[in-house]
C-alpha cells in the first residue's frame, strides 16, 4: 500500500494501550488494503509505548500518520482528531485490536461508491458480550427506527456525515442512527469478528453497560423531544393540568358533601405546578433548539463556503 497522489480513503484507528497490537496491525494493514488509502494512527493517551511504536513505524510505511493525545479523551475525541488529518473522501474507523478484518474495509468501501453514504458491519463470530449486544442493537432499533442488526460495529462512511452530525463523548457508537436522523443512506453488510491476540478489552465491565444505556437515552431524546420539545413537554404539562383541574373539581366536590380530603388537596397542586414546570421546560426546550438550529445553519455555510473557495483555488488544499 502507498500512492504519491491523494488518498480517497482514509482508516482511522484510535488506540489506547494497544503496543503489541501496532506492528502486526500496520503489517496487516499494509499488505491487505489497496494504494489509494491512508492510516492515521490516534493515540488517546496510553502509557505502554503505544504512540512511540507507531511513530517509529512511520518510516516503514508512507501511509501514516500519527497523532496523539497527551491525556486520555475518549474513542469519539480520537476519531474527531482523525478527522482533523484525514484526506479521504470515505473515512471508516478500525479498531487497534485486529478484531475485524482489512479486507472488510475495503468491502465496506466499494459499498459506498455503489451511492450509500453509510455502511455499518453486522458482527459475525464468537464474542463475549452478545447478549448485552443484542439487547442494545434492539432497543436502538426501537428508539430510532433503523433495521440494521448492529450499530456499534465496523463503519465506513462518507466524509460528509461525521463532518454534518454533532458528537459528544462516546457517541461514536450512535454515528449511524445520527446520520439517519439526517436523511444519510444506511447499508450493512456482514463483517467477520475475530478474537483479540493482544492486549486486553477497553471497554468491558457492568459500569459501561449502563453507560451505553444512558447515552443511548439520551441520543434518543436529542433526536426525538429536541426537535419538537414544546409539542412533547406542552402535551405533558397539559395533561398535569386537566388532571389538576379534575382533582380540583373532586376536592370541592367532596368538601361541599361533607368530607374533606387534604391529600387531594395536596395532588391537586402536584399537578398544577408539575403542568408549569412541564411547559417551562417545553420554552426552554424550544429556545435551545433555535439556538442549535442557527448554529446548524451557519455551520453548513461555512462548509458550503469552504467547499467554494477550495473549488476556485482561493483557498483549501492539502
Amino acid at each position: 500500500m502507498g500512492s504519491s497522489s491523494k488518498p480517497s480513503v482514509t482508516v482511522i484507528v484510535p488506540a489506547l494501550d494497544e503496543a503489541e497490537n501496532i506492528s502486526p496491525l500496520l503489517a496487516e494493514l499494509s499488505e491487505k488494503l489497496p494504494g489509494d488509502y491512508e492510516v492515521v494512527i490516534v493515540d488517546d493517551g496510553s502509557s505502554d509505548g503505544t504512540y512511540e511504536a507507531a511513530a517509529a513505524a512511520r518510516s516503514r510505511y508512507d501511509f501514516l500518520q500519527v497523532l496523539r493525545h497527551r491525556t486520555n479523551l475518549g474513542k469519539t475525541a480520537a476519531i474527531m482528531t482523525g478527522m482533523e488529518k484525514a484526506h479521504g473522501e470515505f473515512i471508516s474507523v478500525f479498531d487497534a485490536d485486529l478484531q475485524f478484518r482489512p479486507e472488510d474495509v475495503v468491502a465496506q468501501v466499494e459499498k459506498l461508491r455503489e451511492g450509500w453514504d453509510v455502511v455499518t458491519g453486522w458482527k459475525q463470530g464468537k464474542y463475549e458480550k452478545r447478549l448485552v449486544s443484542s439487547i442494545y442493537n434492539r432497543l436502538a432499533q426501537m428508539m430510532f427506527g433503523i433495521k440494521v442488526h448492529d450499530i456499534n460495529a465496523l463503519k465506513t462512511f462518507r466524509r460528509e456525515v461525521l463532518q454534518g452530525v454533532s458528537l459528544r463523548k462516546d457517541w461514536h457508537r450512535y454515528i449511524v442512527p445520527l446520520a439517519a436522523a439526517r436523511g444519510y443512506r444506511i447499508a450493512e453488510i456482514p463483517v467477520v469478528l475475530r478474537p483479540r491476540q493482544f492486549g486486553t478489552a477497553k471497554y468491558s465491565g457492568r459500569a459501561r453497560i449502563f453507560v451505553g444505556f444512558f447515552d443511548l437515552v439520551a441520543v434518543a431524546f436529542q433526536l426525538t423531544f429536541m426537535r419538537k420539545p414544546m409539542l412533547y413537554f406542552g402535551v405533558l404539562g397539559t395533561g398535569s393540568f386537566v388532571l389538576g383541574l379534575l382533582a380540583g373539581v373532586l376536592a370541592i366536590v367532596l368538601r361541599l358533601c361533607g368530607h374533606g380530603f387534604r391529600p387531594l388537596l395536596y395532588l391537586v397542586i402536584l399537578l398544577m405546578v408539575s403542568g408549569l414546570v412541564f411547559f417551562a421546560a417545553g420554552f426552554l426546550g424550544e429556545s435551545l433548539a433555535g439556538i442549535s438550529d442557527r448554529i446548524e445553519r451557519l455551520e453548513r455555510s461555512a462548509r458550503r463556503r469552504n467547499g467554494i473557495e477550495g473549488t476556485n483555488g482561493t483557498k483549501g488544499s492539502d
